[in-house]
């Protein structure tokens, strides 16, 4: 005789195929290798080709380092972007791209090559600056690709390719041709550790020691033309400077013609200064016995003379600017044209010299031998000893302040007149209706019609756009496209040919920048090619009347045409681009760069829409850094953990402000992802032996806990969508993590044990249920499909199978809410009413558990009494089967009464325990070989093929 069947198999987990531990760092790169060999991305195209498009253009990083944080989080969130775009139904490519020209890349070859690099050809240079570039471009790629990153990664933009150095140089023509681009001296920034001048996005603050001076200049017109008070007397006025290097370049001090000044006379001494400032500088300068002697306003000061305070021979104009402040100093504005571009200006506006006498490396010529051949900082204590000797130092002390320093070296700068190529932002413009306009303005009409997210990034580009000086384009390096302009070796004018030029952009398409250095002027330039202004020709033969620009363009004018070479005739995406998404400090980078390529030669911005996102910090709040090992790697994370927790950790922070991340938290993330990993692997399990086709039960047919199930699952749905389109994705993941945290696990597949393991596998109870925990997989899969882009894919390969569903998640649709339940706020407003009452339920079984009056809640009846918030008697009894299923008890009773609140009693079960499902009943017997089995389990184990020999009550196994 054999034993009977264990009676409790019945209630074992299904089985799933979906494994239960996720092994994500070595099943994720199979799951890629996959994709590659299907072509999913291709796919992907194929299935969204003719739907509307959504191109978000990719921002290029510097291909000169592995990926950092910064990167895997803007780069995760573009993938957000795009493959909720993608489920929404868009057309929406993305072609990624590398920024790979610039100072970073040429001073990592410089390093490399050492003392060889001087006698290598420029050709052979540029060649080991590509090979660099190259192998960042290749590492990045494939690290990128590690996170799940979609895009067409077989063709990315490359700034160095020939197609874009061709474009890049045709735009520059674009400017050139249209009167934006002059040549002219002016103060810009120099980085004297790189030898080049920089643009204004080019520079950062940092902190910065400095020795500041306070100098006395004597006066060497008649005191009296400024008041009469001060005829007879020996008159100084006093500069104060934090760059006494600059002082050997001194022609001029200005004053503020608006500022009420006063004369103080100390020690037979009388010193000018601004009347604001008076009391700070008889503290620094030791003049507190000092009385005033005579008060006038600025304008008095115009064009006196001054000597200079240890150039003897020289006389210092007395100036008068707008630009000098009350703010610190004395209101007497020492002014050095070659070093400052207010001075500049004033000096061009007095006709003072503009020669700057330091050199490329910041080193000091034409000067006395106090200095003569010093760096800046070197002279600085020379020149105060020099003051100090000639009894002009009235004052000093050094100073901690916010200073500019090159944002590739961190080297502080200097301002520096020199010759450099410019886009003038005053360039006139015209509108449609003829009116006059300049570029500057346009640029700033331009970004109103942008929407900017967050708010702020309006006001702060426009404030930049504003303010900022002209362009300074020309960088002194060899790396980068060439201002391939010819010059005019009579009259050193830029010759204008638009023929000639457009040869030349022809000519850097087929063999790249490197064109331009391997041809000489006289291949290049026809014979007879004659300069406009001064007639000075190219001969047949002999001298070349014309000699090539050796400067480079900016490497922002290279990105900043990149909608140009990238989307403009591209047929898969469109010009203007819907989106431009990066860091915050693209605002003065990237953002601002393309939008005065674009505003100049399409008139109209690259992008309708700017995101930003914020910084990525440790969890003290400061910047990741070599020296504090606070980084946290993404590759090692991806490594470690698997890429699916980097993404989960973008996910979950809003990406607009700064963001922390530590070891901690991602294995926070990780934690997170088990739990999401579990609640899909439980539906899954229970999906067994499920066809939607023969098994769904419709909607109207559900039991009331599905149904409600569903219509949390539509609203879920509801709100991700719009969360999505929001580019919300942190509130995505929180909504999304409550719902399979509370909602499912802790209700919803909880409350189904009962039903999914002792119920008959064909009951309509059983279907009901699988119908719904079906269509919630089906629609969560979808919606995490974004952010997880490697589990929701494998899960959607353990989906039941049905005819003609897409391959991969990837390829599906996101599910719209009416395809998942109909709208129904009825149901939802009932079973908030029916979950309150299961708090109270709840609330009473742990204390009957505490008091050892049950143990399981299934030993328990309860009985409610009172208004049950809002329900008519009536309405609540449709409830009742579902209040015992949502309480987990064996029998729930409900007892009209009149109280105001409702009240649960605990009480013993009626009947005796089922051995199979543990519910107490009243209708409990043998059958077959089992004893206490419930009516319930009896009918449904007739239902199974296994139970047929035990259909007939008092059976023996044989």
């Amino acid at each position: 005789m054999s034993a009977a069947p264990e009676l409790k198999a019945t209630l074992t987990l299904p089985e799933t195929k979906f494994p239960m531990k996720a092994n994500l760092p070595q099943n994720e790169p199979l799951r890629l290798k996959q994709w590659s060999e299907e072509g999913l991305y291709e796919q992907i195209r194929k299935a969204r080709k003719g739907a509307e498009k959504y191109i978000l253009h990719y921002g290029p990083p510097y291909a000169n380092g592995p990926i950092h944080l910064g990167h895997a989080l803007q780069k995760c969130i573009k993938d957000f972007i795009l493959k909720s775009k993608t489920m929404s139904g868009y057309d929406a490519p993305l072609v990624p791209g590398w920024d790979c020209h610039g100072l970073p890349i040429e001073i990592k070859v410089d390093e490399k090559l050492g003392r060889k690099k001087l006698e290598m050809p420029a050709l052979s240079v540029l060649r080991a600056c590509r090979e660099y570039a190259q192998k960042f471009i290749d590492l990045q790629r494939s690290q990128l690709i590690r996170l799940g990153v979609f895009a067409h990664w077989d063709k990315p933009y490359l700034t160095m390719s020939k197609p874009y150095e061709a474009k890049t140089l045709e735009s520059f023509y674009d400017f050139f041709e249209k009167g934006f681009v002059y040549k002219g001296l002016k103060p810009v920034y120099w980085c004297l550790h790189d030898k080049t001048a920089l643009a204004e996005a080019e520079v950062e603050y940092e902190q910065h020691t400095s020795p500041s001076v306070y100098v006395r200049y004597p006066l060497t017109s008649a005191p009296e033309a400024i008041d009469p008070a001060l005829a007879g007397k020996t008159v100084f006025t006093i500069i104060w400077t934090t760059t006494p290097w600059t002082l050997p370049a001194s022609l001029a001090v200005a004053f503020q013609p608006e500022f009420d000044y006063v004369a103080l006379e100390q020690d037979g001494n009388t010193y000018i200064v601004a009347e604001g400032l008076a009391a700070a500088v008889r503290e620094a300068c030791n003049l507190q016995s000092a009385t005033e002697v005579a008060k006038f306003k600025g304008t008095q000061l115009d064009r006196v003379t001054f000597r200079h305070p240890f150039l003897e021979e020289r006389t210092i104009l007395g100036v008068n600017a707008d630009y000098v402040t009350a703010d610190a100093g004395t209101g007497a504005v020492h002014t050095a044209p070659a070093h400052g571009a207010d001075d500049f200006y004033t000096g061009a506006r007095y006709g003072l010299e503009q020669t700057c006498n330091v050199d490329n490396e910041g080193r000091l010529r034409n000067g006395l031998p106090n200095w003569e051949g010093k760096t800046v900082w070197e002279a600085n204590p020379l020149i105060i000893d020099l003051l100090q000797e000639r009894g002009v130092l009235m004052g000093r002390q050094d100073i901690y302040h916010s200073y500019p320093h090159c944002w590739r070296c961190h080297n502080p700068v200097i301002f520096r007149a020199t010759e450099q190529w410019f886009i003038s932002m005053e360039t006139p413009l015209k509108n449609a209706d003829g009116s006059e306009i300049t570029f500057r303005q346009r640029a700033l009409d331009e970004i109103k019609g942008v929407k900017w997210d967050p708010s702020w990034g309006e006001e702060r580009i426009s404030n930049m756009i504003a303010t900022r000086p002209d362009w300074c384009i020309s960088r002194q390096r060899l790396w980068g496209v060439p201002i391939a302009v010819f010059l005019c070796n009579a009259c050193h004018e830029p010759l204008s040919d638009a023929a000639l030029y457009r040869r030349i952009v022809a000519l850097f398409h087929e063999e790249g920048a490197e064109a331009w250095h391997k041809y000489s002027v006289a291949d290049l330039l026809p014979a007879g090619t004659a300069c406009a202004k001064c007639g000075n020709a190219q001969p047949k033969e002999g001298l070349d009347a014309f000699r090539k620009e050796t400067d480079i363009l900016d490497v922002w004018f290279d990105s900043g045409i990149s909608w140009n070479a990238v989307l403009v005739g591209n047929e898969e995406l469109q010009f203007p681009a819907s989106l431009y998404i990066e860091g915050a400090d693209q605002h003065r980078g990237w953002f601002h760069s393309s939008l005065l390529c674009s505003t100049a030669i399409k008139e109209q911005a690259p992008y309708l829409k700017v995101a930003t996102v914020g910084w990525t910090l440790d969890e003290q709040g400061r910047a990741f850094s070599k020296s504090l090992g606070n980084g946290v790697d993404p590759v090692d994370i991806a490594d470690r953990l698997g890429a699916e927790i980097v993404r989960l950790w973008a996910a979950s922070v809003d990406f607009r402000e700064d963001v922390t991340a530590s070891e901690n938290l991602m294995q926070r993330a990780a934690e997170n992802y088990r739990k999401l990993r579990n609640t899909f692997r439980f539906l899954l399990g229970n999906l067994s032996g499920f066809d939607p086709v023969k098994d769904a039960v419709a909607e109207s047919e559900l039991l009331p806990l599905d149904r409600y199930m569903l219509a949390r699952t539509r609203e879920l749905t509801e709100k991700v969508l719009a969360w999505y389109a929001q580019f919300e994705f942190h509130r995505v993941y929180h909504a999304v993590n409550e719902f399979t945290i509370v909602d499912l696990s802790a209700l919803y597949l909880d409350v189904l044990k009962d039903r999914m393991y002792t119920f008959a596998p064909v009951s309509r109870e059983r279907r009901s249920a699988q119908t719904v925990i079906w269509k919630i997989t089906e629609a969560l899969v979808r919606l995490v499909a974004p952010m997880l882009t490697f589990t929701a894919d494998e899960v959607w390969s353990y989906l039941p199978k049905i005819e003609g569903r897409e391959n991969s998640v990837h390829l599906a649709l996101f599910l719209e809410p009416d395809q998942i339940a109909t709208k129904d706020d009825a149901l939802l407003a009932d079973w908030g009413k029916l979950l309150e009452l299961r708090d109270v339920a709840l609330k009473a079984l742990e204390e009957a558990r505490k008091e050892k009056r049950i143990g399981k809640a299934l030993e328990a009846k309860v009985e409610l009494r009172g208004v049950y918030r809002g329900f008519e008697s009536h309405t609540l009894a449709r409830y009742a089967e579902s209040l015992k299923e949502l309480f987990n008890v064996s029998a729930v009773e409900l007892i009209p009464g009149n109280e105001e609140a409702v009240t649960a009693t605990v009480l013993p079960a009626d009947g005796a325990k089922c051995n199979r499902c543990w519910n107490y009943r009243n209708d409990t017997a043998a059958f077959g070989p089992w004893s206490d089995v419930c009516g319930r389990c009896a009918a449904a184990l007739r239902q199974m093929p296994e139970f047929a020999p035990f259909e007939a009550a008092g059976s023996v196994n044989a």
